[in-house]
């Protein structure tokens, strides 16, 4: 895990809330945190991409990670296990979505990203009893409003472009 303290997590946590302040409503700095430290923690690549085939290659077809997540018919051990990846396949692909255009460059690719990042954060609020029942109504409301972030993020994108072009290839 990244410092709280870390340079790009203050960078990122003041540039999503620019962004998205006109894309969400008021009363979601939860959102707007958690997404700006999805983003921090994104800074590397092995959080980006942490599940490994058996080969120990970094797993980043979303159908086979979907797959994975399954705990009766994939190889997720336990229904920990199924939310842990859940939560994964929903960062992952608003991360993708907002953050590599080029991901999402149809229309039809773009619907296909949402619903499953919507479909994944759902499954994760509905773990909504002891240890998580504290972050299930976050995850309830990234589900819903995982479109709005895309263009959000969409918005952190163009910005690094135009100020970092560099880092952004």
């Amino acid at each position: 895990m990244i410092s709280p303290t870390h340079p790009l997590r203050r960078i990122f946590d003041e540039l999503v809330r620019d962004c998205f302040r006109d894309v969400l409503p008021r009363n979601n700095g939860d959102v707007t945190a958690y997404i700006a430290d999805m983003l921090t923690e994104f800074s590397s690549t092995e959080k980006l991409y942490p599940v490994r085939d058996a080969q120990g290659r970094p797993v980043r077809e979303i159908e086979a990670l979907l797959r994975a997540s399954d705990p009766v018919h994939g190889t997720a051990h336990s229904f920990d296990d199924e939310r842990r990846l859940r939560k994964h396949i929903g960062d992952y692909l608003l991360f993708s979505a907002g953050m590599a255009p080029r991901n999402a460059a149809s229309p039809e690719r773009l619907g296909a990203m949402v619903r499953a990042g919507q479909e994944s954060y759902w499954v994760v609020a509905q773990f909504n009893l002891f240890e998580y029942e504290k972050e299930a109504p976050l995850f309830a409301r990234l589900s819903r409003s995982f479109e709005p972030c895309v263009h959000g993020l969409r918005e952190v994108y163009g910005r690094l472009q135009r100020n970092h072009p560099p880092l952004l290839m």
